[in-house]
């Protein structure tokens, strides 16, 4: 079991995600906790209000609301909403929200079986829960004894393994037309936004790209942009907006541009430990071998690294992003490093290996004209291709003498405390 825990600044926004999804067909509430009845005697607003009341008792607690939610193994599909009522019920006992009110919703769109549990951080006393570190410490002892006790599936055991998948690839693509556009959209932001480290909307996008969705600022003119807007679109698989954006501000999560902006910071910290996973399976692939760009990017997929290609409208490659799956990070190409940018990778694909010898031949060639051996006449290099420009010559070779012929530097640095002062001549005085 893998549990997952957010709060929020609205208990309105979660409780209708939730109810929304029943509404169309796709999510079931199952029960509740402290409720003054069953849920399925109650009307949506009577639940909702409950929560609401609870609230008003503390007022001073801005992110007041909690949604939390629990996600099996496949082969747990056979799981009954009863079973599943009463682990939720002992998570929440657990977790120290013995006696909050809560409600149970499961969810029927996702490659695996999950509820979602609503809930508040008021407690009928007024007094605030505090939730610091509850993901590492309550909710993982919990995780453990119900796993144990109900005979669950080891989330710890089953890391490896690729049958088990609490992953945002796991997200269906939205198609506009088949299902309603808000909620499609919803379900990948939802997938996305909390498990990638990106630093920045084009890393970010490289990822929703994936699954068909896209987010917009707009063109600079317009008003979107200028005020800060975000605009949440559908693309089919050529790129193209599909259908009407939906505001960024309407989703549950508000994964507005100001919010998003907020992340990029803590995001890019925790990311750098894993950006030489990246630098070491793009040379191991290149190590030795003259490779094209699409042989590279099949290559690192066998790693769990998708390498997002950005292009112009002529096809000219422009940029690169890599997307981990692994490690859940999105580094754009030139935030790895300068040979990892989208001209430095073209440039190292073509690179074709050669001799020192044939290397101080070169010079020679150039004063008398004379062509070597496997290079291209002066009529084929006019080719007008983006792949054909000069590129230049990595060989051992090479390294040996560039390294020879390299002058030099040392920089010596002496503070300044240990810094004698010049003696100052004294002017002579004219007699």
């Amino acid at each position: 079991m893998v549990t997952v825990i957010k709060t929020g600044h609205s208990i309105r926004r979660i409780f209708n995600y939730n109810e929304n999804k029943v509404e169309a067909g796709i999510a079931q509430c199952i029960g509740a906790g402290n409720y003054p009845a069953d849920p399925d005697r109650l009307s949506s607003s009577a639940k909702l209000n409950c929560l609401l009341r609870q609230l008003e008792l503390n007022e001073n607690v801005k992110r007041n609301s909690v949604h939390i939610s629990l996600n099996f193994h496949s082969s747990e599909a056979h799981l009954k909403s009863e079973k599943l009522m009463e682990i939720a019920s002992d998570y929440m006992d657990k977790i120290g929200f013995a006696g909050q009110p809560f409600l149970v919703y499961q969810h029927f769109d996702a490659g695996h079986p999950h509820i979602h549990i609503v809930s508040i951080k008021v407690r009928s006393d007024g007094s605030r829960i505090d939730m610091n570190n509850i993901g590492r410490n309550q909710s993982e002892q919990a995780r453990k004894s119900i796993e144990k006790e109900f005979g669950l599936v080891n989330a710890e055991a089953q890391k490896k393994d690729v049958g088990y998948q609490l992953k945002p690839i796991s997200a269906a693509k939205v198609i506009y037309g088949k299902s309603q556009t808000k909620m499609a959209i919803q379900n990948v932001l939802e997938a996305v936004l909390e498990q990638y480290r990106y630093a920045s909307l084009p890393e970010l996008n490289a990822v929703l790209r994936l699954y068909n969705v896209t987010a917009d600022r707009g063109s600079e003119d317009s008003l979107t942009y200028q005020h800060g807007g975000l605009l949440y679109r559908v693309i089919d698989e050529q790129g193209k907006a599909v259908g009407v954006p939906v505001k960024a501000s309407l989703f549950y999560n508000r994964p507005t541009l100001k919010n998003l902006q907020e992340r990029y910071g803590r995001n890019d910290s925790a990311r750098r430990p894993y950006k030489a996973r990246i630098k070491n399976a793009v040379d191991m692939a290149l190590l030795g071998k003259h490779s094209s760009i699409e042989e590279l990017g099949r290559t690192l997929e066998n790693k769990g690294i998708v390498m997002a290609l950005r292009k112009n409208e002529a096809g000219i490659l422009y940029g690169v992003t890599y997307i981990d799956h692994q490690t859940r990070c999105v580094f754009n190409g030139s935030a790895v490093g300068k040979q990892y940018s989208a001209k430095a990778i073209q440039e190292r694909c073509l690179t074709k290996e050669i001799s020192g010898q044939e290397l101080l031949a070169r010079p020679y060639r150039k004063q008398t004209g004379q062509q070597l051996e496997g290079e291209p006449s002066a009529a084929d290099a006019k080719t007008p291709e983006i792949l054909s420009k000069p590129t230049p010559i990595f060989s051992k070779d090479v390294i040996i003498i560039d390294e020879l012929l390299q002058s030099e530097q040392v920089n010596e640095y002496l503070p300044q405390e240990l810094r004698k002062d010049k003696k100052r001549r004294k002017k002579k005085k004219p007699q």
